[in-house]
């Protein structure tokens, strides 16, 4: 009997990767990698506050993110709302910044929330020193993480940068060129820029892939099945 389980365990999980290779997904989890060395993470698509604007690695980060909550939805199909958990206690210094990034978040969308874990999580913020600044990172494999850097976070409002990278792992990539009164746009208006909330365009965006994506990936389960 207790072969049986496994063997149907088994099929379910080679149908869950199936189904996250079939999205263009990638099948493992965040939050279990972060950045070991500035040269490690100089060999990931990166999408930062300040810079050239990293479409594909912004979707690669929210592919990953996806591909384990896909897994976790197919589950309890039943859930209407999907969560994505993190974890802070590599960002200790930024805990209040994360905690108003995730509620303002909260408040703006709602196909997906954001919520704090101590254990296994969607991915995980990190803190330090970097030349980059501060950035969301991936492998395009399901490892990612968001990092915040000290000095950057001193220059611009820190809430505005923590919600700006938190929007790459809901899906959204840079917009430099924008203005101020978009979230994404992050650096590019200058330091003067505190706005800290995502445009309507935004919102609905946000909202229209949480409720896209994860309707295919159920409904491809449940082909599966």
């Amino acid at each position: 009997m207790s072969s049986c389980r496994l063997s149907t365990r088994t099929k379910n999980s080679r149908r869950l990767v199936a189904l996250a290779l079939g999205l263009g997904l990638a099948s493992a989890a965040l939050g279990t990698a972060g950045p070991a060395s500035a040269q490690d993470t100089a060999k990931s698509p990166a999408a930062g506050y300040v810079g050239k604007a990293d479409g594909a690695g912004s979707k690669a980060f929210f592919d990953a993110v996806l591909a384990k909550v896909a897994e976790r939805q197919a589950e309890h199909p039943s859930l209407k709302v999907v969560t994505v958990y993190y974890n802070v206690g590599q960002a200790p210094s930024f805990r209040s910044q994360i905690s108003s990034a995730a509620s303002i978040w909260n408040s703006s969308v709602s196909n997906v929330k954001l919520a704090a874990t101590s254990g296994g999580a969607d991915f995980s913020y990190y803190e330090g020193n970097d030349s980059r600044g501060s950035y969301a990172s991936t492998d395009g494999h399901g490892s990612g993480y968001i990092f915040l850097d000290y000095a950057q976070n001193r220059q611009y409002d820190s809430i505005r940068v923590t919600a700006h990278e938190t929007g790459h792992v809901l899906g959204l990539p840079d917009h430099y060129s924008g203005p101020c009164s978009e979230l994404m746009s992050g650096g590019g208006p200058g330091t003067s820029c505190t706005n800290r909330y995502p445009n309507a365009a935004e919102r609905s965006r946000v909202n229209q892939l949480w409720a896209n994506g994860l309707a295919k990936a159920l409904a491809k389960v449940n082909a599966a099945r």
